[in-house]
């Protein structure tokens, strides 16, 4: 039987449900409550820890970590930052949220074990939809709407690595753009890369952008955990970026940051291969047109030679694969073009 779905109905409201009132002045923690029944709690839900902080008329910042859930230095600087932020710090609201999808943070994937979910490739999500697209929903539908800048914060997770970085894209909307390149200026990573997506459909950043709004992300670090420095990145560039948008007092505290280009897709070296990873170039790197990035090894017999991959362009190491074994599709490295 075909079943004719409607598409001029509204959509249902968000199962979710914050136990925090975005509107009262003060500090707030509480929960974005997801039900979800399952095995071992029949009317369960998941609790997604939020914090509220406003105090009178201003703009809106929502800070986000753990869109993938085995990157920390998001979590980490925005439960210091929800712990110590105080309402007379702030003219407007700041809205945190350090673990968006948080089954994925409890368990330290990229992607969610309840529904393999990868948050940042599902929006605009359903309200009726797994407990990923649930999730995506209210960010789409009710917590961006009410937000005039966005910061999201990434590292490279278990299987990447990254120069520590703050990141735009190139917009048809050129003032748009514009807001969105000073606001990653202003959080002031050692580099600040103009980034090229392999694939922004589903992406959170397409969603914000989509809305107008000014929108930074970044990629601090990478391997599956943090260290002191990419955390302190995190920690600057996230006041840097509150003090940017007005929100906090004073200046940006800013230092020297190189700002990178990724002018095509070429940037990108896929594994053609599963093997051994043998990089020839560390981060930061200067690589020249042609110059041998990495080698994959064969593991299943020796006499073998690898297989060499090298640099379609000159410019610098900005990224890499993190374990020492791949496979065919994982990408192996980024080159990126330092800009004057």
């Amino acid at each position: 039987m075909l079943v004719h779905i409607n598409a001029d109905l509204p959509l249902r409201p968000s199962p979710i449900s914050p136990t925090v009132d975005y509107d009262r002045d003060g500090v707030q923690h509480g929960f974005l409550k997801l039900p979800y029944s399952r095995d071992d709690s029949a009317w369960g839900a998941v609790m997604i820890p939020i914090t509220v902080v406003k105090r009178g008329e201003g703009p809106t910042a929502i800070l986000t970590g753990g869109n993938h859930g085995d990157e920390y230095e998001g979590p980490i600087a925005l439960l210091k930052l929800a712990n110590s932020l105080a309402a007379e710090d702030v003219t407007g609201r700041v809205i945190i949220v350090p673990a968006m999808n948080y089954p994925a943070f409890r368990a330290g994937r990229r992607t969610s074990p309840i529904d393999h979910g990868n948050l940042n490739r599902a929006f605009p999500g359903k309200p009726d939809g797994t407990v990923t697209e649930k999730i995506a929903d209210y960010f789409q539908r009710y917590l961006l709407p009410m937000t005039d800048y966005v910061l999201d914060v990434h590292a490279g997770g278990r299987t990447l690595d990254f120069l520590p970085f703050a990141a735009a894209h190139i917009l048809p909307d050129a003032e748009q753009q514009a807001r969105c390149v000073a606001a990653m200026a202003a959080f002031s990573a050692p580099y600040s890369m103009m980034l090229l997506e392999i694939d922004a459909v589903g992406m959170y950043d397409t969603a914000a952008e989509a809305m107008g709004k000014v929108f930074v992300s970044t990629e601090l670090g990478g391997g599956g955990t943090a260290t002191a420095r990419s955390v302190a990145i995190a920690d600057r560039g996230i006041r840097n970026f509150l003090k940017h948008a007005g929100i906090l007092a004073g200046a940006p505290e800013l230092g020297p940051s190189i700002r990178l280009d990724m002018p095509s897709g070429d940037c990108y070296l896929t594994c053609e291969d599963d093997g051994l990873l043998e990089m020839c170039v560390d981060l930061g790197a200067t690589v020249q047109k042609g110059e041998v990035v990495a080698r994959v090894h064969r593991m299943d017999r020796t006499g073998a030679p690898p297989r060499e991959y090298r640099a379609k362009f000159g410019g610098l190491l900005a990224a890499r694969h993190f374990p020492g074994v791949v496979q065919s599709g994982d990408c192996l490295a980024v080159i990126a073009v330092p800009q004057e």
